[in-house]
């Protein structure tokens, strides 16, 4: 008789990390990056991208990686219609797809020395965003 495993629905657990993200337009993104005061944090994401689910599902579900957003602007733009807009924005980027993480600073400029392109597990993003966090002036321990 062999063991039936539990297989969790992948998909409704990794809501929990796109709960963080304010979702935008692909044609306004320029502007709320600019407007945010603040640095931002934008997330290339689509449905159909298997990496973007498991970046939600087993990294932005971290604790310690929700501590290090602490300060920073959340945005997503769904790319999943592949509209001509977003194509667009993924091109002035010089990206193929999702996943990709873009940070900004409080000006509104890219720090693309931690661009993120493709999967990072929590303990590797975790040192991305103190990188991020040490560029940007943000204190390396949130309080």
């Amino acid at each position: 008789m062999r063991a039936q495993l539990a297989v969790p629905d992948v998909l409704a657990q990794a809501g929990s990390g796109a709960a963080l993200f304010e979702t935008v337009q692909s044609v306004v993104v320029a502007q709320e990056i600019a407007a945010s005061g603040q640095p931002v944090l934008l997330d290339f994401y689509a449905d159909w991208c298997v990496s973007c689910h498991e970046f939600e599902l087993f990294t932005l579900t971290d604790p310690g990686v929700n501590s290090l957003l602490s300060g920073v602007r959340l945005l997503r733009v769904d790319v999943t219609a592949n509209t001509e807009a977003d194509r667009a924005l993924m091109k002035q980027y010089s990206l193929f797809g999702p996943p990709a993480l873009l940070f900004f600073d409080a000006a509104g400029s890219e720090q693309g020395a931690v661009r993120v392109v493709g999967f990072q597990n929590a303990q590797r993003f975790s040192e991305t965003l103190m990188s991020f966090r040490q560029r940007v002036g943000l204190p390396l321990l949130p309080v």
